[in-house]
């Protein structure tokens, strides 16, 4: 059961990552206007790597119940659950808990704990 919590973290986790993404791109940086253009291309990858490290996270969440060491699990459990926990929070508390982020960056954080 500890494994299936931890593998439904990392789905969720890659699920959030790739909507972070793809909203990124068609809603904030669409109708975005930033000058120069190479700062808009500099945000723009500095957004896509956040997305990049979330998949990456969410892959190793997946990873963990068949790397057989629980020294590893332990360590991306509290590593990610450290990464998704701050962005929850950060993302509850500039929107007033007005966007669904937190939601399901709160919801990896609880299921990692979970599978921990």
């Amino acid at each position: 059961m500890r494994d299936l919590l931890l593998q439904g973290a990392g789905a969720i986790a890659i699920a959030i990552s790739v909507a972070h993404g793809i909203l990124g791109e068609t809603k904030v940086f669409a109708r975005a206007t930033v000058e120069p253009p190479r700062l808009r291309m500099l945000l723009r990858l500095v957004w896509q790597a956040g997305t990049i490290a979330w998949i990456g996270g969410g892959v190793l969440l997946i990873a963990a119940p068949a790397m057989a060491s629980d020294v590893a699990r332990h360590w991306i459990v509290a590593t990610l659950g450290i990464v998704f926990g701050a962005a929850a929070l950060a993302n509850a508390v500039a929107t007033r808990g007005r966007h669904i982020g937190w939601i399901g960056m709160s919801a990896v954080v609880a299921l990692a704990a979970a599978g921990y």
